[in-house]
């Protein structure tokens, strides 16, 4: 039975608190990627894409959203202010999911041939939308954890808080 209990308890107490860092650095990176590839290619042409969609004012919602992703994205990173962050980063995608890849289905990946080019993929769905609100859900309920931003600003907090309370 120690055997079993090995392979689902986690590997030390100790590591046990540091399940954050990875999510943040791939949602972070993530984000952060995609709102300076489309800076890189011009918010006029991310505009034109939303505009193609039917979505209003898409001069502004390109500018809003590429600085949600690079700004948020980095946030997440540094895991800084990640509840305040994870609130217009859940909104980009939401809005991602609905009128991108919902009518495209569930799967990311929808590999429709090979050839001596290589691989030939469909258009995505929302599986990876769905994975990034899982982490920053992940991130906002359970917190930056180590080596963040968040974490060191609580932690300069506490000992002001605990030495009111024993005066109080």
């Amino acid at each position: 039975m120690p055997f079993l209990r090995s392979l689902v308890a986690p590997a030390s107490p100790s590591l046990a608190g540091w399940w954050p860092v990875p999510i943040r650095l791939i949602v972070g990176y993530g984000f952060l990627a995609h709102g300076l590839a489309k800076l890189s290619r011009g918010a006029d042409k991310f505009a034109d894409i939303l505009g193609g969609l039917g979505l209003p004012a898409p001069e502004l919602l390109s500018w809003a959203t590429i600085a949600v992703e690079v700004v948020g994205g980095a946030a997440i990173l540094l895991g800084a202010f990640v509840v305040l962050a994870s609130i217009p980063m859940t909104a980009v995608l939401v809005v991602a999911i609905v009128t991108v890849h919902l009518p495209n289905g569930f799967s990311s990946i929808k590999l429709q041939s090979v050839d001596a080019h290589g691989g030939h993929f469909g258009q995505p769905g929302y599986e990876t939308d769905l994975l990034y609100l899982a982490g920053l859900a992940a991130l906002a309920l359970g917190g930056a954890g180590p080596l963040s931003l968040d974490r060191i600003v609580t932690s300069r907090r506490r000992p002001a808080a605990a030495h009111g309370d024993a005066h109080a």
